[in-house]
């Protein structure tokens, strides 16, 4: 084999290896659809975090969904149904910032209520509250668990002196819902654990993957 058929068959090599790294790229519409997933979910993750529901803000689900809308922002191969989409995919997800923003902001000012309960609680307000531990396979359908688990976390909350205003039980269902879903699908688990609590005035509320 000669000199030049060496060189064509790394040409062909190489041509193939980009073709592979092309079809391997998510397609613009695909990115639609996994950014607008991507920000119901970071919409709901951020209601559990406000609801007293998890320690940290979803900063990484946020991180996520910027990096897609940059992308998207400067692909200019979109088309003007695809742009369009993207668009209003945007604007919601500005007004979803702008919203968190100003609800972390009031909070470090000490404007939240539920700061400012929390804050009465640690002067000895409120009743003493028992831990409490629950179980469930599959809590989208188990309405009584969901039921007493409801009532648990509005125990902890008012023995906290915090408010418990449009904390409702569908909303809180839905909630809990997608956290077990996102845990299920993250450590593969069947069974998960939920467990509410109360410490240093703070309402805690966890759910961990429930070991067979």
């Amino acid at each position: 084999m000669g000199l030049r058929d060496n060189k064509l068959i790394r040409a062909q090599q190489r041509a193939k290896g980009k073709a592979g790294a092309g079809e391997d790229q998510p397609t613009p519409e695909e990115q639609l659809v996994r950014l607008e997933d991507d920000i119901r979910r970071l919409k709901v993750e951020f209601d559990i975090y406000f609801n007293g529901a998890a320690r940290r803000p979803p900063y990484d689900t946020k991180n996520r969904v910027e990096t897609i809308i940059k992308r998207l922002g400067d692909d200019r191969s979109l088309s003007y149904a695809q742009r369009y989409h993207f668009n209003s995919l945007a604007s919601r997800y500005n007004a979803f910032r702008d919203l968190w923003r100003r609800t972390l902001q009031g909070r470090e000012e000490g404007r939240d209520p539920a700061a400012a309960a929390r804050a009465a609680a640690s002067q000895g307000t409120g009743e003493p509250f028992n831990p409490l531990t629950f179980v469930s396979t599959d809590i989208r359908r188990d309405i009584v668990t969901v039921k007493d688990l409801y009532k648990a976390l509005v125990q902890a909350k008012r023995s906290c002196g915090e408010s418990t205003v449009g904390f409702s039980l569908p909303r809180f269902h839905q909630l809990i819902a997608s956290k077990a879903d996102n845990l299920k699908e993250r450590l593969g688990c069947e069974r998960v654990r939920f467990s509410v609590d109360v410490e240093g005035g703070h309402v805690s509320f966890k759910a961990k993957a429930e070991d067979e």
